[in-house]
């Protein structure tokens, strides 16, 4: 009997990695052992393939008097979940000489019920990325992740329901062999996200729309403050419609993610994702991490929008946390089982109320903030927040006027949005990044020349504001995005005014 290898892939952020199926049968008396760092779920699939194979209509495992062992290399990889049950099935028929394959460069993913049936499982997009990265000409796996799965152009996406059709499918000296067609290349509409909450549904509110639209077009972090019932989360709603549509490769990688923790819905959309945590929510939820360390919502909210609703109620250590992905667009996470680093490349979109009891009339947001909370938001978090928008109440005349007829906010935004993304993209291109708030301190030495008045402005307020240094680059930074709103070439000292209106108020 012949030792058989099959492909699959065990899934990741930012990318799968490659494992090899290997399946050996010895005479012996009955036994089914899996080798190679195996979790529960695949130490349960021998009951769940032994069903499938014999419903299938081939011999059961357990009808062979052999001694049966899979092994999944590489040995040192933890690997879990059911995706490992189809190719577990297929090397096991190969072995045992009850089906032959004539291509080599075949992957295969999915979970098998007790009647042979394909289900699909998660994590399919970075296990196919791997799986291509490794020379695959095919994929098969359950029809219900080929959408998915079709994203990656490079490999041939085999939709198939159940094992029997598998194995037809492969071996073509069979009588009723029969290929499965390749699923089509999966499309991503490339347009704005249309629905739910637009900027010209919040009456009032002026200053705040023109921060998320500084914010909107440089990808700068956002801190809302004002009483209850002022708009703040109808205006965090409203900025997800000015964000333009992720790029292909972008919105692949926001799947990719989404696809592992089974958050991916039925279509794939271009839009940039929306997490919005409550403030119970746990560290290990908001950041990632666990025995075996998987995402959070700092990575859920990739390429999009992490929205802090009662910024402050949030534990104080998961609020510390955001220091490392607000600052290096990624977050580390350190277990005694394993390290791994996943992308948090969000915009935060922080909204607090300045006081938790009754309101004292005080206009003062920022001395009520310091009372209340006791600096509960850290120092640190604060130097990290580009834009400090005050939420204040919107008087009756303002609530009950009349909308202005043919006044569309949302589109006027956008066109200016999509326009200022494009210089940054053009003045930025050769650094490999997309926006100003990505510049570092080099690309503003070396990409924003200032003129004197600019800078004669920046050392007044650096020193009357007691600027850090990382304030003093962020409201260069955010100064470049007006200046590119205005279709400004260089920064100029309105820019630099209006930039240091924003800063964080305590």
């Amino acid at each position: 009997m012949n030792v058989s290898l099959v492909h699959t892939a065990e899934p990741g952020v930012p990318k799968g990695s490659l494992v090899n199926v290997e399946a050996d049968l010895s005479r012996g008396l009955h036994s089914f052992s899996i080798v190679g760092l195996a979790g529960k779920a695949i130490d349960e699939a021998k009951d769940r393939v032994n069903s499938a194979i014999k419903n299938s209509g081939f011999k059961a495992p357990k009808s062979h008097n052999q001694k049966i062992v899979i092994s999944l290399s590489p040995a040192d990889l933890k690997k879990d979940g059911p995706l490992y049950d189809l190719p577990i099935a297929i090397a096991f028929l190969l072995s045992s000489g009850e089906v032959k394959m004539e291509k080599k460069k075949v992957g295969f993913l999915g979970e098998l019920s007790l009647d042979g049936e394909l289900r699909p499982v998660k994590g399919v997009l970075s296990a196919v990325q791997a799986l291509e990265a490794a020379g695959m000409e095919e994929v098969i796996l359950p029809k219900e992740n080929a959408l998915e799965a079709a994203l990656i152009e490079g490999v041939s996406i085999i939709p198939a329901h159940n094992l029997e059709e598998v194995v037809n499918h492969l071996d073509t000296g069979k009588d009723n062999a029969v290929r499965i067609k390749a699923a089509p290349v999966t499309k991503i509409p490339d347009v704005w996200q249309e629905g739910g909450v637009l900027l010209e549904d919040v009456r009032g509110q002026e200053s705040a729309k023109r921060g998320l639209l500084i914010a909107a077009a440089g990808r700068h972090n956002v801190l809302m403050v004002g009483p209850p019932g002022t708009g703040k989360t109808m205006l965090a709603k409203a900025f997800c419609s000015l964000l333009p549509p992720l790029t292909r490769e972008e919105a692949i990688e926001v799947a990719g993610i989404h696809s592992l923790v089974g958050a991916l819905g039925s279509e794939i959309t271009s839009n940039p994702p929306y997490r919005s945590p409550h403030h119970t929510a746990s560290h290990t939820s908001l950041v990632g991490g666990g025995q075996h360390p998987k995402p959070g919502e700092v990575t859920l909210a990739h390429k999009g929008v992490l929205f802090m609703d009662e910024f402050p109620e949030f534990n104080r250590q998961s609020i510390d946390a955001l220091r490392q992905p607000l600052e290096d667009r990624v977050v580390s996470i350190s277990r005694v089982q394993g390290n791994a680093t996943f992308p948090a490349d969000f915009v935060l979109l922080a909204a607090m109320n300045p006081y938790r009891g009754t309101e004292d009339g005080t206009a003062n947001y920022a001395a009520a903030m310091m009372d209340t909370y006791k600096q509960k938001v850290s120092g640190p978090i604060l130097d990290r927040i580009d834009l400090w928008l005050e939420v204040p109440h919107v008087d009756y005349e303002t609530l009950t006027s009349d909308k202005k007829k043919g006044s569309n906010q949302t589109n006027d935004a956008r066109k200016k949005i999509e326009n200022a993304r494009a210089r940054a993209r053009e003045r930025l291109c050769e650094r490999g990044k997309q926006s100003n708030a990505e510049m570092s301190a080099r690309d503003i030495e070396e990409l924003l020349p200032l003129s004197k008045a600019v800078k004669e402005v920046l050392r007044n307020s650096s020193s009357r504001l007691n600027l850090s240094p990382r304030s003093y680059h962020r409201v260069i930074k955010v100064a470049r995005t007006i200046a590119d709103l205005e279709e400004r070439d260089a920064i100029e000292t309105e820019h630099v005014l209006e930039a240091l209106q924003y800063r964080v108020k305590v």
